[in-house]
């Protein structure tokens, strides 16, 4: 879930999405050059029907996933690959692209067939809404909806739910004793200096990320408390608890729990859901409607507790994203080597 998009007013929304959808295609356009998208590297496992996959239902189709760049849809990606190649279908890997721009025009154009996205950024970031909706399922039902019109095929959404949440290191936790998000803000109000968050770059400006938070919790943070940085190097800031308090994190991350990190409750229940679901190209779900059953059974298996543990190996023990779904597969008998 990545993405940067400014907040705009309910009446400008119509044409800041249709802005949105123009740059969308130019980022893209420069994008698909610069992010591997102009070949992909075969996917050559040698996997077979486990309980998905039974009579080659995909057979003869040849099919490219994607997925942005940070671990878990890496991981997302790979899951939806060799699922397709236990079906039958050739695959191409187009895994690892910047942004959540640049993955999400390669479906929408075709460039590739699909990918795993998160609900939350489908509704706000991509459809360009102010406020999201706190039950998931209605959630996704609406991104299902509306994206109709833009080519996209939403299948059913997996409990898997990798929100936003602030996290701090253990002494800062014993220093400060903060539970939740408007803790911090009693904090910040107190005492200004002792709030300083290393923030990933797009959470810094997305509609879902720093700008709405503030406004939620009535937060006033100066520019200066603000430290912009990659993802991976969030956790290893936060951890040290020295460039900065507070670290925004995913609440999937395997890293929390190997960091000892507290994370702070969203108590004004701000950030939106964020349930995984695969999003596909209109046009390859005609070709191919058997997908739907094919990836269904897996999609119901994601979780929390599965996101964590398959995270926590590639970032914490330093396996291969690749690896690291096929095991899974494996284990839960999705799939089987051939």
């Amino acid at each position: 879930m990545t993405s940067s998009g400014g907040r705009a007013p309910v009446r400008r929304r119509t044409a800041v999405v249709a802005l949105a959808g123009a740059l969308a295609l130019l980022t893209a356009a420069a994008g698909l050059s610069g992010c591997g998208l102009v070949s992909g590297s075969p996917m050559t496992d040698d996997v077979t029907p486990g309980t998905v996959g039974r009579g080659l239902p995909l057979k003869g189709a040849q099919l490219t996933v994607t997925s942005k760049e940070f671990t878990e849809n890496l991981i997302l990606g790979q899951i939806m690959g060799l699922v397709f190649e236990a079906a039958g279908a050739t695959v191409v890997d187009r895994t690892n692209i910047q942004g959540t721009i640049g993955a999400r025009e390669a479906v929408r154009t075709g460039a590739a067939d699909g990918m795993y996205e998160y609900t939350g950024t489908g509704w706000i970031t991509h459809l360009g809404h102010e406020k999201p909706i706190t039950d998931a399922h209605e959630q996704w039902r609406a991104v299902r909806d509306e994206d109709r019109a833009n080519g996209l095929v939403w299948l059913p959404q997996s409990s898997l739910n990798n929100t936003y949440a602030l996290a701090l290191n253990a002494a800062n936790e014993k220093k400060y004793r903060l539970r939740t998000l408007s803790d911090l803000a009693a904090l910040l109000k107190k005492d200004p200096g002792a709030v300083t968050l290393c923030l990933e770059n797009e959470f810094v400006t997305r509609n879902d990320g720093l700008p709405g938070m503030a406004r939620a919790y009535g937060m006033s943070i100066p520019a200066g408390n603000i430290r912009k940085m990659s993802a991976g190097v969030v956790y290893t800031q936060v951890d040290r608890g020295t460039a900065c308090t507070f670290g925004e994190v995913f609440t999937t991350d395997g890293r929390i729990q190997a960091m000892g990190l507290t994370v702070l409750a969203d108590d004004k229940r701000f950030f939106p859901n964020y349930n995984a679901a695969p999003e596909m190209n209109a046009a390859t779900m005609r070709a191919y409607p058997q997908i739907a059953a094919v990836l269904a059974p897996v999609t119901r298996a994601l979780d929390n507790t599965v996101a964590r543990e398959l995270n926590r190996k590639v970032d914490v023990d330093g396996e291969d994203p690749h690896e690291v779904a096929k095991d899974w597969l494996l284990r839960k008998g999705f799939i089987k080597e051939g």
